[in-house]
């Protein structure tokens, strides 16, 4: 059995699925779940169709780069998106979903056999940076997410030694659980110190098109192109379907970038076997070029985010975000054991049926402190009437241990 297995950490929900293992739910109310950020929002029908018309294509072996039809499609969302023009034969490639991209993209970027391989990831942070890094054989250091900054991750934290063995990392823009969105300084620090050190970014941008503000989220590969960085040297930007298009069962997305690492990331992909069927491309090109239905799911979302954020404001320590699906919120220092996110979460489920993700399980101690702890991660997912449920039992709940 591969050793690096054993450094693996388990999952968030496996870890939420033992705490809450001998716990019995109120069965007098229904049970309402923000743990999981998975949408629920119906999927755009233009993405049905898409499918029912390519079933010819499943008698065909898809290629790996993907079809030229797709490239270009994603090519020219990034244009109409960003205002970024990339070449789709070498600067675009398409997958499974930004989790098997960011899994897969470590194991190509990462070189074991330097001392020290680390791998720098923000903390709280998508528990797939680690253990891709831990399974390339890396290390991995962290930076914490900082609350006078709207819980950015604070990148100083991270000295110059470790710096220097870095050969990877992952941001997350907007950010998950944090919402957080990088403004073009922070870009332009990461640049200076990937210039510096040769490490790759990967840019997790698959929460980019659901925001709150007027300006859409800035972007790592627009970001690239404002600074004058047009070759998105060591860069790679990696964006989905699923919060997009409310279709996380498509699994579809692709990676855009440095034509050095397309080319690395197509050879390995080649050997992997990761070619994206053709019905999900056909369901892809349709999808990337059609916006009206990601208006309409923004809107949704902000409707939602409007009524929910206040009503839970009054008990917990939460805002609107700058972006994306969650609400991070600080459970109250005066209720069980101070910040306990954990106990708040379990008590919750308990007596009013509502699961919530405990921050503590998005991060690792870093630095001298959990950065998740205290706090917990809500997924608004659902419609609106259930998510005001939902909120309504939080403050009644709180409020009963004030």
């Amino acid at each position: 059995m591969n050793p690096l297995l054993q450094r693996l950490h388990p999952y968030p929900f496996e870890r939420l699925r033992e705490l809450t293992a001998s716990l019995t739910p109120n069965p007098a109310l229904r049970p309402i779940n923000l743990g999981i950020g998975e949408p629920r929002h119906p999927a755009p029908p233009l993405v049905m169709q898409a499918i029912d018309e390519a079933a010819a294509g499943l008698s065909v072996y898809p290629p790996t780069a993907g079809s030229p039809a797709l490239r270009q499609a994603c090519a020219g969302w990034l244009q109409r998106r960003y205002g970024v023009t990339v070449d789709p034969a070498t600067q675009v490639l398409p997958v499974n979903g930004t989790r098997e991209a960011l899994f897969a993209l470590a194991q190509v970027v990462v070189d074991p056999t330097r001392p020290g391989a680390t791998v720098v990831c923000p903390n709280p942070f998508y528990q797939i940076y680690e253990g891709a890094a831990l399974l390339a054989g890396a290390r991995t250091a962290f930076a914490n997410s900082d609350p006078a900054r709207n819980f950015a991750a604070d990148w100083r934290q991270i000295d110059d030694a470790t710096w220097s063995r870095t050969q990877l990392l992952y941001v997350c823009s907007p950010g998950n659980p944090t919402g957080a969105v990088m403004p073009l300084s922070e870009w332009e620090e990461l640049f200076a110190l990937s210039d510096q050190h040769g490490f790759v970014i990967a840019s997790d941008e698959c929460y980019s098109e659901i925001y709150f503000g007027d300006e859409p989220p800035l972007g790592g590969l627009e970001a690239a192109v404002k600074l004058g960085r047009t070759d998105f040297r060591n860069l790679v930007a990696l964006t989905s379907l699923s919060k997009r298009s409310n279709v996380p069962g498509l699994r579809a997305g692709f990676v855009a970038g440095d034509v050095r690492w397309m080319k690395a990331f197509l050879l390995y992909r080649t050997y992997h076997g990761s070619a994206m069927s053709p019905l999900v491309q056909q369901a892809s090109i349709a999808a990337w070029g059609d916006e009206a239905h990601v208006e309409a799911n923004r809107t949704l979302y902000r409707q939602k985010f409007a009524q929910v954020t206040p009503r839970l404001a009054e008990v917990l320590d939460v805002a609107l975000p700058d972006a994306g699906f969650y609400l991070w919120a600080g459970v109250p220092r005066r209720h069980v054991e101070p910040g306990d996110d954990v106990a708040f979460a379990l008590g919750l489920l308990a007596q009013y049926n509502v699961t919530v993700l405990p921050g503590s399980l998005l991060a690792r101690e870093a630095h001298g402190v959990n950065p998740g702890a205290g706090r917990i991660r809500l997924a608004l997912v659902a419609g609106v009437e259930e998510c005001l449920e939902a909120a309504d039992r939080i403050v009644a709940f709180t409020r009963e241990h004030a």
